[in-house]
């Protein structure tokens, strides 16, 4: 039980901890959406592009 106490202790009550959890975090949601995004790409694949449409990740040229 000690040990638990000691990691959470280190985790948030030092600089390279609190630097641990918010690059966790940052990969966390960076992960998360990543995942999202190939979903919803895969659900409106047959989508018709319009004018005002537009790609974060322009698969054309």
């Amino acid at each position: 039980m000690e040990s638990i106490e000691s990691f959470f202790t280190w985790l948030f009550g030092t600089r390279p901890g609190v630097l641990v959890l918010m690059v966790g975090g940052v990969l966390l949601f960076l992960l998360i959406a990543w995942l999202l995004e190939k979903r919803t790409r895969k659900q409106f694949y047959n989508h018709e592009k319009s004018e005002d449409d537009w790609d974060l990740f322009d698969n054309e040229g």
